[in-house]
Order: C-alpha cells, then sequence, then structure tokens
C-alpha cells in the first residue's frame, strides 16, 4: 500500500506533540514493507522555532538517526506539485494542521478523478473550541475524518462536515518511548509540557506547583512558551525550569525522576471527555508512576486508579504524591500496570491495525507495495 501524508512537521517537535504519533505511525506502515510518502512545508513553524533553540540543529540531527523511516519532502506551497506528490498514492492523510488551501486542493484533486482515498486527521481541540475554523475546511471530496475522539467524530457527524468518521485515538511510539531502567533517578517528580496561552494556568497551580512547593520536592518542569511569570512562578516553587525538551529524550527525563503528573488544558478537561494528551501515552509507556488532575476517561482507555491515580482537587494531588514518593512498591505497581495497559492496547502497531481495517472498509488493498523513490527529500 502507497500511503501520502500530509502535515506541518515531522523533523520537528517544538510546541507540536502531534509529531511523536505521527512519526511513530510513519515507522510502523515503513516496517511494516508499505511505502509512506510525507510532505511537509519549508517554512513550517515549528521547525523554525526548534532552529532558533541552542541544540536545535542537534535534535533535528538525532531525529534523522533515532527515526531513519522519517525522511519528509519539504515543500514550497507556491510550488508544490500535487500530480507528483500523489502519484500512485492508495490512501492519502491531511492532518488537521495543514493550510486550508492544501486541505482543498488535495480533495480537489481526488475529485478530478483521483483513485486513493482520502482522510482528514483531526489530532486537536478546535472542532470545540474554534468550530469556525474546522468549518473552513472544505472536505466536501474526502472519504471521510479520523478524529482522536470520539466526541470530535460526533461533531463532525452532526454538523455535516463530513459524511463519514472514525474514531482514531493517538498512542505511544514505544520504539522510543520506553522505560530506561539503568538511568538513576535524581529527582522527585518530572512534568513535560508547554504553559501556553493561559489554557491551565490555575490548574497548574493547583496541581503542580503548589503540591511540589507545600511537599518540598526536587522537581523540574520542560517545554516551551514560558512567560517571565511562569518562571517566578516556577522558581519561587523551588522548581527548576530545564526550557524545551526534543521529544525523543522525554523518556531520559522521565527515567531521572519517581513520578510525573498529567495537567490536561482546559478544553480536554471539560468538554472533550474521553481524549488523554499524547503525554498520558508518553509517561505510561516510559514505566513512570502518573497522577493526573481530573479528566475523565469516557471512553475506557485506561483504568483510572490502576494505570494512574486521579487527583480531584490540589490537597488529593498533594497526598497522592506523598503516599507515592514514600511508597515503593506502590510506585512499581501503578507504573506496571499503566506500561502493560499501553503495550497491550495502545501503542502506534494498533493505530496501525485500526487504519489498516478502515482502508479496508473503504476498498484499498493494504497489502504492503515495493517502494519508488521520488526526489526532493531534504
Amino acid at each position: 500500500m502507497r500511503v501520502v501524508l500530509f502535515c506541518h512537521s515531522l523533523l520537528s517537535d517544538w510546541n507540536h506533540g502531534n509529531a511523536h504519533f505521527l512519526r511513530g505511525l510513519v515507522t510502523e506502515l515503513a516496517e511494516r514493507g508499505h511505502e509512506v510518502r510525507v510532505w511537509e512545508p519549508k517554512d513550517a513553524w515549528s521547525l523554525q522555532h526548534l532552529l532558533a533553540e541552542p541544540r536545535g540543529q542537534e535534535a533535528l540531527d538525532a531525529v534523522r538517526v533515532i527515526y531513519p523511516r522519517v525522511r519528509p519532502h519539504r515543500y514550497d506551497a507556491g510550488t508544490l506539485d500535487l500530480d507528483l506528490a500523489l502519484d500512485g498514492a492508495d490512501v492519502v492523510l491531511v492532518h488537521e494542521w495543514s493550510p486550508p488551501e492544501l486541505v482543498q486542493r488535495v480533495g480537489e484533486q481526488r475529485a478530478r478523478g483521483g483513485r486513493f482515498r482520502l482522510l482528514f486527521h483531526d489530532t486537536d481541540h478546535h472542532s470545540v473550541t474554534s468550530p469556525e475554523k474546522l468549518a473552513g475546511y472544505d472536505l466536501s471530496h474526502y472519504d471521510g475524518v479520523l478524529a482522536f475522539g470520539d466526541v470530535i467524530r460526533r461533531l463532525y457527524l452532526a454538523r455535516g462536515w463530513a459524511r463519514r468518521a472514525w474514531t482514531w485515538h493517538e498512542a505511544a511510539d514505544t520504539r522510543v518511548f520506553r522505560p530506561l531502567p539503568s538511568v538513576p533517578r535524581e529527582e522527585d517528580l518530572v512534568w513535560v509540557g508547554n504553559w501556553g496561552d493561559d489554557e491551565r494556568t490555575a490548574e497548574l497551580h493547583a496541581f503542580l506547583l503548589g503540591p511540589v512547593k507545600s511537599l518540598g520536592l526536587k522537581a523540574r518542569v520542560h517545554g516551551v512558551r514560558y512567560p517571565d511569570a511562569a518562571k517566578r512562578a516556577l522558581a519561587d516553587a523551588g522548581i527548576q525550569y530545564g526550557g524545551w525538551l526534543p521529544n525523543h529524550e522525554a523518556p531520559w527525563a522521565f527515567a531521572r525522576a519517581r513520578l510525573t503528573v498529567h495537567v490536561p488544558r482546559g478544553p480536554y478537561a471539560s468538554v472533550l471527555p474521553g481524549i488523554p494528551t499524547i503525554r498520558v501515552f508518553e509517561a505510561l509507556a516510559c514505566g513512570i508512576p502518573l497522577v493526573s488532575a481530573p479528566w475523565e476517561d469516557a471512553e475506557g482507555l485506561f483504568t483510572p486508579g490502576r494505570d494512574f491515580l486521579v487527583a480531584r482537587d490540589g490537597a488529593e494531588m498533594e497526598r497522592h504524591l506523598r503516599m507515592l514518593l514514600a511508597d515503593e512498591g506502590a510506585r512499581h505497581e501503578l507504573a506496571s500496570h499503566g506500561r502493560r495497559t499501553v503495550l497491550a492496547r495502545h501503542t502506534c502497531a494498533h493505530r496501525v491495525d485500526e487504519l489498516l481495517g478502515i482502508c479496508r472498509e473503504l476498498g484499498v488493498d493494504t497489502g504492503a507495495a515495493p517502494p519508488r523513490a521520488v526526489g526532493g527529500v531534504a
């Protein structure tokens, strides 16, 4: 099967958590013998920010080594030759971070007699928080939508944005995200996440900064888009700010700490039940005990209380953290259960199985195809 993927970037994960799952998806498909061609814009803002980091070029070089199957073609929007990009494709995936103009152009190419099946891949909360943005996408020639949560799948159908839609959650690339038992545990707690646009400022104070300060923990935070006020708040709580962390280095950050927390952004905690962010999959795959701020696992992906603990407020978060730090057996049991759940149900291999099933439903022959060289890889 020949698969074409249009996305914002696979080379860069700077403020771009979707890169983890998409890299794992491309790798898994390629390992099974499918041909995968990825197209990302040359001027992707995530890549520009990555290269502006002191270790940006080093991280980019590492991505090319760690993900040898990830070799995207970098295109200029004004000169992109869609006939070349789509040549011989059986299935085309267009990620939601793609420009609306590209989404429309690929759809029009399909309408002009393209033999491929065309799917739109949504892994963001804009369908709820910015519905006008999604309404601006022309999906009239698409065969359906892959939505990373059932509530989003239902929205696409109810609002007439798509004729068909499937729930297709993100998952962990367990080739990269795995326990590293030989790494010394030097910290009590680590949190990997971006501060963002005040979508969870109050929650971060209640479920992270407050408990860490109250318990006097040795803690570190990694992420980007931290304003000066946020950095001062971290310092006041005694938390070391580690800055940007390449996604493939997150397993080492988890390995150095005894536990981590999950603080979902507002939309995921309130109007998008059942959708965990990629951070949950990452942490559990790495075998680190996780305590989550309130989040409703409406789709039964995990077993709260066994895969991770849930804190209803800051005081309960503090109690959970104190208990886990004092009880190595409880930490081991929680981490082991969470990792077993990921390995049993939530790896990129599982999602590829699901994708192939959807493709067969659309009449695609999902047998592996011999690779064909296409120029322009950067």
